[in-house]
């Protein structure tokens, strides 16, 4: 006898929600499944599919009774947490439905932040996951010092604690080396630039303590202080801070001499060949040049015109020139030769051509270019010897007056 759709249903052990043929699953030969001959697609039929190691999973694994729809859909409602949830309950994450071992442990370090490199990428999870079991992989954080507090402390060569190091371990070590040691160190502390661009640390690191060396110049340079004769370091009693004078470029120059006032001001001229030391010095620094203008400035001296040789000037040239430039000068005219800016000549020049009329030689001067034949012969009628030339008009008016 037939028996119609709805009294199967009735008799279904799967609850009255799977509504389908049972000729999906069974067969006429019973009621035991037979995989081969199944019609119901699991992937089309319902929201999970079955893929790798679930394709040939028993259907009891997951459904524990008949009613199908209670079958749960994540993870862990199937899977025991091994890992006691210290990676989170989303397994899919690291695994696979086709097998537990995971092949992307570098991957999923790296987009933790943590990137397996150096020596990193040779350790096994145990040894830096370290717990009662070796499934669980508690969180540690992405810092060096999370790991390497110890290493931190204990560090001797040099004490990290007493040097104040940092605890950030890649400011001076390398992730890519597979040791501590690195012959690159970050050294920004005390840049290795120019003459100190050297690659032998016990050159200033005398003593297996690192932190011992200090950044003082001497500490390092006291040798280099004491010897240097040009000019003696000593005997001037100059300063053992090196960098008040000099740079690190190699051989120590070029060098500047901020202090050079307290022995000799370098003012005006002077001033703006402050670091040509060789145009004073030449390369002498133990034979000092002299402090007075003519020490210097002979030669300028024995040249000028007028001749101040045969003028007989004083060779203290400040007494005529600044330490600005040569002209103007200050020389007094009136106190020394011939009153020009007070008498009678006040105010009726206004050059010393005027008078000097022969380029570059003072020393020759013209009184008839003003004093005309005419009016000088009139005011002398009556005058025994009277000439009309300019070395009687000197000779009788020696201040340029007429009595």
């Amino acid at each position: 006898m037939f028996l119609g759709l709805n009294a199967v249903l009735a008799q279904s052990p799967h609850g009255e929600d799977l509504a389908f043929d049972c000729a999906q699953c069974h067969n006429p030969s019973g009621w035991e499944l037979d995989r081969a001959s199944m019609l119901f697609d699991h992937n089309d039929l319902t929201t999970f599919d079955l893929e790798g190691m679930h394709a040939t999973a028993d259907c009891r694994l997951c459904h524990e009774d008949l009613i199908f729809e209670g079958a749960q859909q994540t993870c862990v409602d199937c899977h025991e947490d091994i890992h006691s949830m210290t990676v989170g309950n989303d397994c899919v994450r690291c695994h696979d439905s086709n097998s537990w071992l995971v092949d992307e442990i570098p991957e999923l370090h790296e987009s933790n932040g943590f990137p397996l490199i150096g020596t990193h990428a040779n350790l096994s999870c145990v040894e830096c996951h370290i717990n009662e079991t070796n499934f669980r992989f508690d969180r540690l954080g992405n810092e060096c010092i999370n790991c390497h507090n110890d290493d931190y402390l204990a560090a001797e060569l040099p004490n990290h604690i007493a040097a104040g190091y940092s605890t950030d371990c890649i400011e001076c070590h390398s992730t890519l080396a597979f040791a501590w040691g690195s012959n690159i160190p970050n050294h920004d502390f005390f840049p290795l630039e120019l003459g100190h661009d050297i690659e032998d640390c016990n050159r200033c690191h005398t003593t297996a303590a690192f932190s011992d060396a200090s950044p003082d110049c001497i500490m390092c340079h006291q040798t280099d202080f004491n010897e240097t004769l040009n000019p003696s370091h000593t005997q001037l009693g100059l300063s053992n801070d090196c960098a008040q004078c000099h740079t690190i470029d190699l051989d120590w120059m070029p060098a500047r001499f901020d202090i050079h006032d307290q022995f000799y001001a370098l003012n005006g001229a002077h001033a703006e060949i402050a670091n040509d030391c060789a145009e004073c010095h030449n390369g002498d620094y133990v034979n000092l040049p002299p402090t007075d203008c003519f020490g210097c400035h002979e030669s300028d001296y024995n040249s000028a015109s007028p001749s101040h040789v045969n003028i007989g000037f004083s060779t203290d040239c400040i007494n005529c020139h600044t330490e600005v430039e040569w002209e103007p000068s200050t020389f007094d005219h009136d106190a020394r030769h011939f009153p020009i800016n007070s008498g009678s000549h006040q105010g009726v020049w206004s050059a010393c051509t005027e008078c000097h009329t022969t380029p570059r030689n003072l020393m020759v001067f013209d009184c008839l270019n003003c004093h005309q034949p005419n009016g000088t012969n009139n005011a002398h009628i009556g005058v025994n010897g009277y000439v009309y030339e300019n070395n009687a008009c000197f000779q009788c008016h020696p201040d340029g007056e007429a009595d």
